[in-house]
């Protein structure tokens, strides 16, 4: 089975940085691609920024330039470093995996994990 577990959301004030961490469990953690979501209140489910299995990355473009998706296969995890944050920034994150070890934009998510809360005061 597996299991998704995500940490390091809380409070920052606008500007600030946090990084969320992902572990997996369940299969082989480097066969995979790897996603982080977001969603606002009232607002759909987004992509923000996914990783495949080869460490390619691909980020939303509300983000680039400031969040750093990383992967690290010995420790089963995958990051998002948040730089300069905003109020708009303000969600719960969502890690997700893939069932390829590739990613494309209509590529869905196999597995999710619970998500953690970022809220970004201005």
């Amino acid at each position: 089975q597996v299991q998704l577990v995500e940490s390091g959301g809380g409070l920052v004030q606008a500007g600030g940085s946090l990084r969320l961490s992902c572990r997996a469990s369940g299969r082989t953690f480097s066969r995979y691609a790897m996603g982080w979501f977001r969603q606002a209140p009232g607002k759909e489910r987004e992509l923000v920024a996914a990783i495949t299995a080869g460490s390619r990355t691909y980020y939303a473009e509300s983000v680039k330039s400031r969040f750093t998706i990383s992967r690290d296969n010995a420790k089963n995890t995958v990051y998002l470093q948040m730089n300069s944050l905003k109020s708009e920034d303000t969600a719960v994150y969502y890690c997700a995996t893939y069932s390829k070890d590739y990613y494309y934009t209509d590529l869905r998510p196999e597995y999710w994990g619970q998500g953690t809360q970022v809220t970004v005061s201005s």
